[in-house]
């Protein structure tokens, strides 16, 4: 499942704007499928500054460890604190309840650079 109203890194994060006019950030389906049983998440603290490429956080699974990559650049504006009893909620709903982070983009036209649903879709297919 890949919704068409967000969009996407070729790490595999997905970003959505708010009426807020900040940008929710989470891993897509298919991370948290190849990662399977997620059971903990490293968040960053509000009023983390980040890079867009650089990790600000963790996702443990029973898997492996995967690093959580910025999007974009910008500053987080509030964190998902219900994964830090609930974890397993990014295996049930990733675009939902499963958000990680929200940010605050320095510069919210560089979105548009990100992958769309489409050029998303065609990465995955090829992984």
């Amino acid at each position: 499942m890949i919704p068409e109203d967000l969009r996407y890194t070729a790490k595999h994060e997905w970003l959505a704007p708010t009426d807020a006019g900040t940008f929710k950030v989470g891993i897509t389906d298919y991370a948290q499928d190849e990662l399977g049983g997620i059971v903990f998440v490293q968040l960053p603290e509000v009023g983390t500054t980040v890079q867009a490429g650089d990790a600000f956080g963790e996702v443990e699974s029973t898997k492996s460890v995967s690093e959580i990559y910025a999007p974009v650049s910008g500053e987080v504006v509030a964190v998902n604190s219900a994964l830090d009893t609930a974890a397993e909620v990014i295996n049930d709903d990733p675009y939902g309840a499963g958000w990680i982070v929200e940010l605050k983009a320095d510069d919210p036209a560089a979105v548009e650079a990100l992958l769309d649903a489409a050029a998303y879709r065609e990465l995955t297919a090829s992984s």
